[in-house]
């Protein structure tokens, strides 16, 4: 018995250190959500803008000078930018990116997947470790981003993305990340990066008449770059904010259910207590009788 009550005591002991752990990294969670939630509110309105006025005028446009970027080709080589985290403890977050990645590459890319033409650019560790132990063709070039989340380094991925595209190593572009919905939210979505997508034509609309003040291609040109950079830098901003939220609200879960187990087992410790309490009477009941029997 009073071996059973030492091992609940140590049950105990380890579920309060660990609830105060779960605890603690709730609260760090919640103070970088608040930042990184201002960063994304405050860029999201820009970047959204940006690209709804890249894609009306590459859609508008016809072709020359500048458009390389917006050029459709038959998709042979594909290029996938994957965004996750560095850390666990987010609950599903990183696995949901991971599936989301998955049936990307069955519903759209499952030829070029066997013929191993899908390239995937991780963005966070965690993702990088599954593919790469997964045997798929993982680059680890910009997975360590979020250890200095910058424009600039954002910025670096996103060029290299575009002179790949047209230099004709890949054929498509696509960003796979977590849009940040509120902290127990994510939206897991694919969007596509390049080549730029264009404004579908609703029927009897008439045909956009810009004027191009410099020249189109001197716009397009000065344009396209960092309209892109943006899109990709808003993804990042997505999913920084997205894993915080996940995290906080795993953290929190997890200390719910500390609680839960705690009552647990301090109900098991105080029945263990009492039933040795009351062995131990009944032996000196039994033995005092004894004495004067």
């Amino acid at each position: 018995m009073a071996g059973q009550l030492k091992e609940v005591r140590n049950r105990i002991k380890s579920t309060q250190s660990t609830q105060q752990i779960t605890k603690a990294m709730k609260m760090v969670s919640a103070a970088k959500l608040r930042r990184a939630q201002d960063a994304i509110v405050q860029m999201r309105p820009y970047a959204k803008k940006l690209q709804e006025m890249l894609s009306n005028i590459v859609s508008n446009a016809e072709g020359g000078a500048g458009m390389k970027l917006a050029e459709e080709r038959v998709v042979e080589k594909v290029l996938l930018i994957v965004i996750t985290s560095d850390r666990g403890l987010a609950g599903a977050y990183n696995t949901n990116v991971i599936k989301a990645t998955k049936a990307l590459i069955a519903e759209k890319y499952s030829t070029q997947h066997q013929k191993g033409n899908v390239t995937i650019w991780n963005i966070g560790k965690k993702g990088y470790e599954h593919f790469l132990k997964n045997r798929y063709k993982a680059d680890a070039a910009y997975k360590d981003i979020f250890l200095n989340l910058t424009f600039e380094a954002v910025q670096k991925a996103s060029a290299a993305a575009m002179k790949t595209f047209e230099n004709k190593e890949f054929d498509a572009v696509e960003i796979v990340y977590s849009e940040f919905k509120n902290a127990a939210t994510q939206r897991f979505v694919t969007e596509r990066f390049l080549p730029i997508p264009k404004t579908e034509k609703k029927e009897g609309a008439t045909k956009a008449d810009f004027i191009f003040d410099p020249s189109k291609e001197e716009l397009i040109a000065e344009l396209m770059p960092k309209i892109l950079n943006t899109q990709l830098y808003k993804a990042v901003l997505d999913a920084n904010a997205s894993e915080h939220g996940a995290r906080m609200t795993a953290m929190d879960k997890a200390s719910e259910n500390a609680n839960e187990l705690l009552r647990s087992l301090k109900i098991s410790y105080n029945r263990a207590r009492q039933a040795a309490i009351t062995t131990e009477l009944t032996e000196i009941v039994s033995g005092a009788a004894a004495l004067q029997g």
